[in-house]
C-alpha cells in the first residue's frame, strides 16, 4: 500500500504505545501470578476471604496483556511517510516568505 508521494507507510511497530502498556501489565501479571501459585500462605487466604487474590489479579493481568498485544497485532499504527506541515508552513510556502524571528 503506497501512498500519493509513492513511498510506503511504515508501521509504528515496537513504539507502539499499546506494545509498552501490554509488557507493563504483563510482567506485573506474571509476577502475580507467581505469587499467588507459590508463596501465599493460609494466612492470607484468609484475610482474603478464601480467595487467592494474587492468582486471580494476576490472571486477569495477563488476560488484559494479551488483549493489548493482539489490538495492536490487529490494527497496527501506519505512520505517516512525511510529517504533516503546519499552517504557518503552508502560508509561508504559498507566498515565499520566511517567518521573522520572534514570531
Amino acid at each position: 500500500m503506497a501512498t500519493e508521494s509513492g513511498a510506503r507507510p511504515k508501521k509504528a511497530g515496537a513504539f507502539d504505545i499499546r506494545l509498552i502498556i501490554a509488557l507493563l501489565i504483563g510482567v506485573y501479571g506474571v509476577i502475580l501470578t507467581v505469587m499467588g501459585i507459590g508463596f501465599t500462605s493460609d494466612a492470607e487466604l484468609q484475610k482474603a476471604a478464601g480467595v487467592n487474590i494474587n492468582l486471580w489479579a494476576g490472571i486477569g493481568m495477563l488476560v488484559v496483556a494479551a488483549l493489548f498485544f493482539t489490538w495492536a497485532q490487529v490494527r497496527p499504527l501506519v505512520v505517516p511517510a512525511e510529517p504533516e506541515a503546519t499552517e504557518a508552513t503552508e502560508a509561508d510556502e504559498t507566498t515565499g516568505t520566511t517567518p521573522a524571528a520572534g514570531e
